[in-house]
């Protein structure tokens, strides 16, 4: 597993696509989570890149947070708007960790203040996600096919085209 800093290392051009395609959308993934009875669910969210962490965040008590805390398993999907995906798509999988620490998330909030007005400063969090990742992808057009960039911890990317 790797948190975000490592994963930015280890996957420069995967965690390029995903950054740039994250920005473009205004921060809006797809969260795909394991409910209870083990189907998936999908849910919009905004997560956020900070200190180095890729942190899931959204409004507390629902049933994408219950899902993690019950499987932490997932995976964040960029929100597609190109169905030609003629700017890319990516997405990545891992396991999120309940991160209670009053310190980050305090900085965190004071930044999320600064960047978006939304005021949640002096809140404490419980649960508050921080990703691990276990894998990642995108894809890009190539001229006539699809360039497809996978990341395995511990292997590095490597690249496949399809026709």
């Amino acid at each position: 597993m790797a948190t975000w800093a490592q994963f930015t290392k280890e996957a420069p051009y995967v965690s390029e696509v995903f950054s740039r395609r994250h920005a473009a959308t205004g921060k809006l993934c797809m969260l795909g989570t394991i409910k209870a009875d083990g189907s998936p669910r999908v849910s919009p969210m905004e997560p956020n890149i900070f200190e180095g962490q890729l942190v899931l965040v959204g409004m507390p008590g629902t049933t994408k947070f219950r899902d993690l805390t019950k499987d932490p398993r997932f995976e964040l999907h960029t929100a597609t708007i190109d169905t030609g995906v003629s700017e890319g798509d990516a997405k990545v999988s891992g396991v999120a960790e309940n991160f209670p620490d009053a310190e980050f998330q305090g900085r965190f909030l004071e930044d999320l203040y600064a960047t978006s007005g939304f005021d949640l400063r002096g809140q404490l969090f419980d649960p508050f996600f921080v990703a691990n990742m276990t894998g990642g992808s995108c894809i890009e057009l190539d001229t006539d096919r699809l360039k497809i960039t996978i990341w395995i911890p511990g292997v590095g990317e490597r690249i496949v085209h399809r026709t």
